[in-house]
């Protein structure tokens, strides 16, 4: 690589941070700048999801999420074993309710095998009960690598290393545009935290976009494609009272169905010692309405005038439906998750912060399932980052980095 280039990384998540480090990483000479919107780093995906660090169960072997996710957790361990950040290795259930459940998991065990996912074991109904005394299956599948982490002090701790090493940080800055020619990127933006908001523009070599759910909306500013599109879908949590915590010792999923595009409500153990519940999926009426009065009219009006959403709507309409209900009624929302914890009641848990899945769409309606980048001369952009992005951020740092300059 060339010494010296300037790097304009938009966006301060777990991503974007992890960019921003690796650069320097490659080139300590180089010039990071790092666009963040809001007032501080984090405030979105990065600081509101539930911390589970992926092992690699379920992705296709050979496909990016795969290899991202493992090579991701090794560099995720790494660096929380030498920076001091919690990362609890407590293990995860895949819980199976009837003999098609016990079907799928032979296959998430042949494919967490192939992936390389170390010690994942199949087990029967005891096997299942010695590992979560609470949970009744038929069958089971145990990951006892599967780990959770505190992803926003990741995150602050990889920026802080970026900056530690010549990077600039600035915050309340909106990107709103981009001019590009040959030899380099005219950034034009505005400031966010103050009452004028006067225009800004700065020049740089090479942009890197990690803006999540503005992802597609700056990737046309820097003239892209508009497909994918970026849906906003609502996780809704709940968490279990302090002293029910004790139904709970890691982490209990239940076995993907094909059939259905998310993943089902599930219990976490969180690294803080909280448990979660959830999340449900339902579709957020906003990019960043993390309540259920947050409506962005002009997003809705356009999101329901696709053919595409159309689409995918009538192809999913009775599971939305089922999330709908559970968003609505906190009977309705424990029952999911005790099918697999029967002992919980609605009694037992209180509302939890929520989060909002960006989640890519085809033109067509069919939901973008692996991670996605383009790249537009100088302008490489992240079109989809799902999970396991927070996992596989440093790996995915080094691929970009590697894609910018191969």
């Amino acid at each position: 690589m060339s010494s010296g280039h300037r790097y304009a990384v938009i966006g301060a998540g777990i991503i974007g941070s992890a960019v921003a480090r690796a650069l320097l990483n490659r080139d300590e000479r180089a010039k990071v700048t790092v666009l963040e919107k809001e007032p501080t780093t984090g405030l979105h995906q990065t600081g509101r999801n539930s911390g589970v660090v992926h092992a690699g169960l379920y992705y296709t072997p050979g496909s990016a999420k795969a290899r991202f996710a493992r090579r991701g957790v090794a560099l995720l361990r790494d660096y929380c074993e030498k920076n001091s950040l919690s990362y609890d290795e407590c293990g995860k259930v895949l819980v199976a309710l009837d003999e098609r459940d016990r079907q799928r998991l032979d296959g998430i065990h042949s494919r967490a095998q192939a992936n390389g996912v170390l010690g994942v074991r199949l087990l029967d109904a005891t096997e299942l009960t010695e590992i979560e005394p609470y949970v009744r299956g038929v069958a089971g599948l145990y990951s006892p690598t599967t780990a959770v982490a505190d992803f926003a002090a990741v995150a602050r701790s990889l920026l802080d290393d970026a900056v530690a090493a010549g990077a600039e940080v600035h915050t309340g800055v909106e990107v709103t545009g981009f001019d590009q020619d040959s030899s380099e990127v005219r950034v034009e933006m505005r400031q966010t935290d103050v009452g004028v908001k006067p225009e800004l523009t700065a020049a740089f070599d090479h942009v890197i976009i990690c803006a999540g759910l503005q992802a597609d909306r700056l990737a046309r500013l820097a003239g892209d494609d508009e497909y994918p599109r970026i849906v906003p879908f609502r996780g809704e949590f709940a968490r279990l009272r302090t002293e029910r915590r004790h139904l709970v010792n890691g982490l209990i999923y239940p076995v993907p169905d094909p059939r259905y595009p998310f993943l089902g409500v599930h219990l976490t153990k969180r690294i803080d010692g909280e448990v979660l519940i959830g999340p449900n999926a339902v579709l957020a009426l906003a990019r960043e309405g993390y309540r259920r009065r947050d409506v962005e009219l002009r997003e809705l009006a356009g999101l329901l005038g696709w053919r595409g959403f159309r689409r995918f709507a009538r192809r999913n309409w009775r599971v939305g439906v089922q999330e709908m209900y559970g968003s609505l009624s906190k009977r309705a929302f424990v029952r999911g998750a005790r099918r697999y914890v029967p002992e919980l009641s609605a009694d037992d848990v209180v509302p939890a912060p929520s989060g909002i899945r960006a989640q890519a769409m085809d033109a067509d309606g069919t939901l973008v399932d692996d991670f996605r980048t383009s790249r537009r001369g100088r302008i490489l952009c992240v079109r989809n980052a799902p999970s396991p992005a927070a996992t596989a951020s440093l790996a995915i740092a080094e691929d970009i980095v590697a894609e910018l300059h191969p």
